[in-house]
């Protein structure tokens, strides 16, 4: 704790200077308006020399990086959309030469098909006319010998039936209209 003595030289201490803040003592107020304004002078050269220019730099220097990045953006923007538009149509291109390539080769199959249908068609009927011919011939090769078997058959049975009986020329009218009778042409 602070003793009674001193307390008591603080109090004559500020009586014998007016009392109070220097501050406030109308006696310096002067020589304190003095130093305040050559303080501000001061201040304000140093500021206006050296700070003020440098931050008006800086913030110029920032104002044109950034309207230059601006323009660059703006500027690969349009070549981005221009290489957009470029890919976009070299793949519409694309795709419409694929569709022609595509089209032409189904062309070329569908006419590959029909040349191949055309000679399948064309062997097929060339084999139906050459087996329509052998038929015709075994048909007629097999009436003949049906006739030439039915008369010598015919021609054995009355032989067994009725020996020395048989006439060659009414046996082969009779076999000639049973063959007749059924369709069957010598």
């Amino acid at each position: 704790m602070a003793s009674s003595e001193t307390v008591g030289e603080y109090a004559a201490d500020t009586a014998k200077s007016g009392g109070g803040m220097p501050q406030l003592d109308f006696d310096t107020w002067a020589s304190q308006i003095f130093w305040a304004a050559i303080a501000l002078f001061l201040l304000y050269q140093i500021l206006s020399k050296k700070i003020m220019p440098r931050i008006a730099g800086a913030l110029e220097d920032r104002h044109h990086a950034i309207a230059d990045d601006l323009d660059s953006a703006a500027t690969l923007k349009a070549k981005a959309e221009d290489a957009q538009k470029t890919y976009q149509q070299a793949l519409a291109d694309a795709k419409a030469r694929a569709n022609e390539i595509a089209d032409k080769t189904r062309a070329d199959i569908q006419a590959q098909i029909d040349e191949a249908n055309a000679k399948a068609e064309a062997e097929i009927a060339a084999r139906i006319a050459e087996g329509e011919q052998r038929i015709g011939a075994i048909r007629a090769e097999a009436s003949r010998n049906a006739k030439q078997i039915a008369g010598e058959t015919a021609q054995a049975i009355v032989e067994k039936l009725a020996p020395g009986s048989s006439d060659a020329g009414t046996l082969s009218a009779a076999v000639d209209r049973a063959l007749a009778a059924r369709g069957i042409s010598g």
